[in-house]
């Protein structure tokens, strides 16, 4: 393709193979009919808002979003998958003449905001232009044959976090704090959702009609759109969990014993006694009563923990966890800012020294994946006067790559045994090192991520068999591809600019 050639053609001159590859090409029907949704099939890329046009000022509205719906798209990944179906089928020894029904497919749900988008081009006011993307991925399909109590599973994802397999349903050019924007074009997905799990897809697959349930799981949601989607309060409230009702005191008291106890459900209750107030509390104990639930939930996604935050919010922390151990803070109180910035330019001196690492201006994936290494500590030890902080701090980061894999790995059960296994007590240790040793940070304070790594990290590995998988990674990396499409392979106009990038992006998947 570096020859110059243009491999990606515009929308009306794609060649007939382009056409099957996208939504809008194969031929389905639900029973029941779905709630709300249109029963035409040949639907291809749609106005993503869909004719709320009223309310959008500064854009001409129909510019700012486009997406296939919802069900069009899930045909077309589903027929993607024809062949791997057909291949599960034989692997597992069944006859796919009898197995029509009984279809199952699982699919993770992922949605991320972009921050700046902006064209390179020209001078100018800088306009901030921020993008939102959707996205899904077809996890897994299983099977029910009668006689079995289980579900015989024929297709898993095996790289659930790859940009390949992140298919790309709505792009809107939203900033995600813009709640009334998002809701607005994501509430028609939101509704075909709805519609499709009360629903049954026909479609043929290996040449006969079969007949697929959804389920839906939105996992791949960092902590601020969790937040936004469930109508929770920011991260900066003192309820510190999207998980459980813990606040942040508590759970920097009593680091690891807590349980999922947050659900969709509940949060839909929860608004519904904020909005009502029915024992006419004041504005502080209806707060407590309701546990930070202060909007209402839009969108239901899975409690989970987002593993790629995770890496990157626990990152942040232990730097300046090395910050504070190389001024000693444990000896003092309140250094000025002048020493604290001395001591974060002589920790950056030392890791670009020793270990080439460019400080960020952001903590990023792979800044966070590098810091939290024995190598990393080592290098920091040699800034650290006391042989004894020098042994906590070896200590802490050892016990922190020993539960990180549970977390990171697709299939931790299959991957990581034994670090699963003590998992809880090597929680158990971290804390005990943090509330003691490091006591100076986490008075009364703990961050949103720290707290879910040491309190939520097993039950959920327990539940979903695996945190890795679900996470958003796949998604992010669509981001960049997002830029990538935006720049070499849409047209400049506004008009079809988001068709286009939709378009190529769909096809690369």
């Amino acid at each position: 393709a570096t020859s110059g050639r243009q491999i990606f053609q515009p929308l009306h001159t794609l060649r007939n193979a382009e056409k099957e590859l996208l939504p809008g090409f194969h031929q389905f029907e639900w029973q029941p009919a779905l709630k709300n949704v249109s029963s035409s099939w040949d639907v291809g890329i749609i106005d993503g808002l869909s004719g709320w046009t009223t309310f959008v000022e500064d854009v001409p509205a129909d510019t700012i979003s486009r997406r296939f719906r919802y069900d069009v798209a899930l045909v077309s990944a589903l027929k993607d998958l024809e062949e791997d179906i057909m291949e599960g089928l034989r692997e597992r020894g069944l006859d796919d003449s009898i197995c029509t029904s009984g279809f199952t497919v699982v699919v993770k749900e992922s949605c991320d905001g972009m921050g700046d988008v902006s064209e390179k081009h020209g001078n100018g006011p800088a306009v901030p232009e921020k993008a939102v993307r959707f996205s899904f991925t077809v996890m897994s399909i299983s099977i029910r044959v009668e006689g079995e109590d289980d579900g015989i599973t024929i297709f898993q994802e095996p790289k659930p976090n790859s940009e390949l397999s992140c298919r790309p349903l709505c792009l809107m050019f939203v900033d995600e704090s813009d709640h009334e924007t998002l809701t607005a074009i994501l509430g028609p997905v939101v509704a075909e959702r709805k519609a499709m799990m009360e629903s049954r897809l026909i479609i043929s697959v290996g040449g006969l009609l079969r007949s697929f349930r959804f389920f839906f799981r939105g996992t791949g949601y960092d902590e601020k759109m969790v937040r936004e989607m469930e109508g929770l309060e920011a991260s900066g409230s003192t309820y510190v969990c999207t998980l459980c009702d813990s606040t942040r005191a508590e759970a920097s008291q009593n680091m690891v014993l807590h349980s999922i106890t947050r659900s969709h459900d509940e949060n839909l209750e929860r608004y519904e006694i904020w909005r009502k107030n029915p024992f006419s509390e004041s504005a502080d104990e209806l707060r407590d009563r309701v546990k930070g639930v202060s909007a209402k939930p839009f969108m239901e996604t899975q409690p989970t923990l987002d593993a790629l935050h995770c890496d990157i919010g626990n990152a942040t922390e232990f730097y300046k966890i090395f910050q504070d151990e190389i001024g000693e803070v444990y000896q003092r109180s309140n250094p000025s800012r002048e020493e604290r910035r001395r001591w974060r330019s002589t920790l950056d001196k030392q890791l670009r020294n020793k270990l080439k690492l460019k400080p960020v201006m952001r903590m990023n994936g792979n800044y966070a994946r590098r810091l939290m290494t024995r190598e990393a500590v080592d290098v920091v030890c040699e800034l650290v006067p006391s042989e004894e902080r020098r042994e906590a701090l070896q200590r802490l980061m050892e016990l922190y790559v020993q539960m990180k894999p549970v977390w990171r790995s697709t299939c931790p059960s299959r991957d990581c045994p034994d670090q699963l296994c003590r998992y809880s007590y090597n929680s158990q240790q971290f804390a005990d090192l943090l509330s003691t040793t490091f006591k100076y940070r986490y008075d009364g304070k703990i961050t949103n991520y720290l707290h879910k790594t040491l309190a939520h990290v097993p039950e959920i590995v327990e539940r979903d068999g695996s945190i890795g998988a679900w996470a958003s990674e796949g998604n992010e990396s669509g981001n960049k591809l997002f830029r990538r499409f935006r720049k070499m392979n849409a047209r400049q106009s506004k008009t079809f600019e988001l068709e286009d990038v939709l378009k190529h992006h769909w096809l690369y998947t």
